[in-house]
């Protein structure tokens, strides 16, 4: 499971659909709906927030929303709860560490959009996100 820091936008179409499909079942095991996935470490920062299935639901709206722009269909009624929610924040790091791991695979998946973005240092974060300054998270598998 994978819920990207970096904007949905440098997504190649396989990594966006997986990102749909993983943050859907994220917001299952949030909903306490199956008994997989419940200590995955990429759900620490969902569980941390007040309201973790509006803060699940704000991230899968980023991504219902890059699927729109691309012409895609995701089916957004899914989302259990579509409101947006404020900004949570995230590292510097953490963003650095998931663009470089990205390009890795985009360089094999989708060698267009990586010479795309082979020169952009800093992408873009997620809309749920708030860059701050710091290192890759303690949770992340290096």
């Amino acid at each position: 499971m994978r819920l990207w820091t970096v904007h949905p936008r440098y997504l190649d179409q396989k990594g966006l659909v997986a990102a749909w499909r993983e943050a859907l079942l994220a917001q299952k095991v949030l909903a306490g709906a199956t008994q997989g996935y419940r200590h995955h470490p990429q759900l620490l920062r969902f569980q941390a927030q007040s309201d973790p299935l509006a803060t699940i639901g704000s991230f899968l709206v980023g991504l219902a929303e890059e699927a729109q722009r691309r012409g895609y269909r995701f089916d957004a009624t899914k989302i259990s709860r579509p409101e947006l929610v404020d900004h949570i924040p995230e590292t510097s790091g953490q963003l650095l560490y998931e663009w470089r791991h990205l390009k890795a695979k985009l360089d094999v998946r989708a060698p267009q959009m990586s010479r795309q973005f082979r020169d952009l240092a800093l992408p873009e974060a997620h809309p749920l996100f708030l860059i701050v300054p710091g290192a890759v998270r303690d949770w992340e598998k290096i």
